[in-house]
């Protein structure tokens, strides 16, 4: 394996452990207008089951984004200069959701609360769609010229593949949400998380089945195919946990079927990473895009000095607040006045 496959496997597992986590992060704000529907004190309860760990979740994302700009600077260009109106919506969305998450309980103010709800589903439903229609993009090939640049309108970008693969990580973050909320929470909130999950199995099923088929048929390599079985046995998993009462497994097999979307998708790039409709002469490969190989040289022991302590830092995070939240656990609000006395 050379250096260049290394940082491509690297940045792979970035992004499919941002999936993983964040995933479930998009999930719970997805469905916390519904799953709180009626009382605040239900909505903390969601929202306080990723109290602890949504910022932890994001860093994924800053090291993934990270280590592109620095091991492939071509494809970081290239990528975000053609998805520059997309990924602007999506980095504005983001700090919304950060914002409304971090502000909610600031102001003792129902109208101020209901407003950081919002903000958190428009935080939660954007980059959810909007991380599959860029990946599905990547997959799929966009107008590259000889200079490197996208060379066309934004419905270029805008295939039934592409759509696709946005409503694929929509629907399937928020089945992974609904097993976390239903993982994390008990009483009340963790029976209409139960139903709720239930109700997305087979809609999630049917489209990730169908994205994964028709990515492995026209973009796939033999190998894929297994990744393709892998996910639909994760969610098959799911399914099967979810009604016998088994929580972790079923959590296990919604991680199973991120994972396996995720590798999927990237697998299905191997070599380009950009590739081109034009003409292929134009692809970006994990060659042609990388940096120079002293550059990745003193990365990858950065990287691999780094990514054990993160990696054990962030699993104890997870083992303190492995506790499940129930609606009696939560105190009365607190804040600020919404006029700013008292």
């Amino acid at each position: 394996m050379d250096l260049q496959q290394f940082w491509f496997l690297l940045i792979g597992v970035l992004f499919t452990g941002y999936f993983v986590l964040e995933g479930f992060d998009f999930g719970v704000g997805m469905l916390m207008p519904i799953l709180g529907k009626g009382s605040d004190t239900r909505r903390r309860v969601v929202l306080n089951t990723i109290g602890p760990v949504w910022d932890g979740n994001e860093v994924w994302l800053i090291t993934a984004a990270g280590a592109l700009f620095a091991a492939f600077p071509e494809w970081y260009a290239s990528m975000f200069s053609g998805f520059y109106l997309a990924l602007l919506l999506l980095l504005v969305a983001l700090i919304l959701r950060v914002c409304a998450i971090e502000y909610r309980g600031k102001i003792n103010d129902p109208t101020w609360r209901v407003w950081c709800d919002i903000g958190i589903g428009i935080g939660s439903w954007i980059p959810a769609l909007a991380w599959g229609w860029v990946f599905a993009n990547m997959v799929r090939g966009v107008p590259l010229n000889a200079d490197r640049q996208i060379a066309g309108s934004v419905a270029d970008l805008l295939s039934p593949y592409a759509l696709l693969g946005g409503l694929t990580t929509a629907v399937l973050f928020a089945l992974h949400g609904a097993v976390f909320l239903v993982l994390k929470t008990a009483g009340e909130v963790r029976t209409d998380a139960l139903r709720m999950a239930r109700l997305l199995l087979i809609p999630t099923a049917v489209v990730v089945g169908g994205f994964g088929l028709w990515t492995q048929l026209a973009y796939g390599a033999g190998w894929t195919w297994i990744v393709l079985v892998t996910a639909v046995l994760g969610l098959a998993l799911a399914a099967v946990a979810n009604f016998a009462g088994r929580d972790g497994w079923a959590f296990v097999g919604t991680t199973l079927g991120v994972v396996s979307a995720t590798v999927l998708i990237i697998g299905s790039m191997y070599p380009n990473v950009l590739p081109s409709t034009i003409s292929p002469l134009y692809d970006l490969t994990i060659h042609n895009a990388s940096s120079s190989p002293y550059t990745l040289k003193v990365m990858s022991w950065a990287a691999l000095l780094a990514t054990p302590v993160v990696l054990m830092y962030q699993g104890w995070t997870y083992w303190v607040f492995r506790q499940r939240i129930r609606v009696e656990q939560i105190p009365p609000p607190v804040g600020l006045p919404r006029s700013g006395k008292g």
